[in-house]
């Protein structure tokens, strides 16, 4: 593993690191923030999963977590959204191909080879960090906005047993439903919508749920609400009678702004759950 960058953030340490996947087969490049508690043992770990066209270091450089994160005692990790290289798949259009990897295991050519997302960021991504950093993997939470609230619900109604809680930001919440959604998860996973039940929140919320609570915040005012579709997410939600909170934030968009101005909410949110 590289150390790209180190830089003192708060009393923590914002480090920028990359390595060699068996996931994408590709070199992949993360960002992780290590609280100053991570001094003194191992802490918490908090996943952000970003959205379309994002890399690592949108979220870390936007999002404005390190703060939040510090005074919690919590890490917080920013994977990127797609494997990265020459010889890697790419679309013209800005949703699919890189930047866009929708957190899936694509099936498909020629998206098959590299875009192997869902099994980084659950399985060999948390490896890499628990034996290399101050992590607790056994404390783990997950969130993200947009495309990486999509993954960030679909993982953790997956896999309950990993991830401790979950929060996501205007995540893409019925993408079998949607043309953020349809286009992708043909392209990666094939025709059989069947297959594509998985990787919708909507749908797993209806059929699983999730054993703790959930945090879902939402712009009122977001210009993509109609390929976001949170109303069908809230209406499985009250369906299943699941334990948290969906909020509709009067005037907030899509941008970071956005995320920006609730990020001190979920870290403490995740943090509650966590420590």
């Amino acid at each position: 593993m590289e150390t790209i960058s180190e830089n003192r953030s708060f009393a923590g340490t914002q480090g920028v690191y990359r390595h060699r996947s068996q996931s994408t087969g590709t070199d992949m490049t993360f960002g992780l923030y290590l609280p100053e508690a991570a001094q003194f043992g191992r802490v918490p770990v908090l996943w952000y999963l970003s959205g379309l066209t994002c890399t690592h270091e949108n979220a870390m450089t936007k999002a404005a977590a390190q703060q939040w994160c510090d005074e919690a005692g919590i890490a917080i990790i920013f994977p990127d959204t797609s494997p990265r290289g020459e010889d890697v798949a790419d679309d013209e259009a800005y949703d699919l191909g890189k930047g866009a990897g929708f957190y899936v295991n694509a099936t498909q050519d020629p998206w098959k080879p590299h875009f192997q997302m869902w099994q980084y960021i659950v399985h060999e991504l948390p490896e890499l960090v628990s034996d290399n950093f101050a992590i607790d993997r056994d404390a783990m939470g997950i969130t993200g906005h947009s495309m990486g609230g999509h993954g960030a619900l679909t993982i953790a109604m997956t896999h309950p047993d990993r991830y401790r809680s979950v929060s996501a930001f205007a995540p893409i919440a019925n993408p079998t439903q949607s043309d953020w959604g349809r286009k992708q998860l043909s392209a990666y996973l094939g025709d059989d919508e069947a297959a594509w039940r998985a990787h919708d929140a909507t749908l797993l919320m209806t059929e699983h749920g999730y054993p703790g609570e959930v945090l879902i915040d939402q712009g009122s005012s977001d210009q993509f609400l109609d390929l976001l579709k949170p109303e069908a997410l809230a209406h499985a939600m009250m369906a299943r009678r699941q334990p948290g909170q969906f909020r509709m934030q009067p005037g907030y968009d899509h941008s970071y702004f956005f995320v920006q101005s609730f990020m001190a909410d979920h870290v403490m949110w995740h943090a509650e759950r966590l420590l």
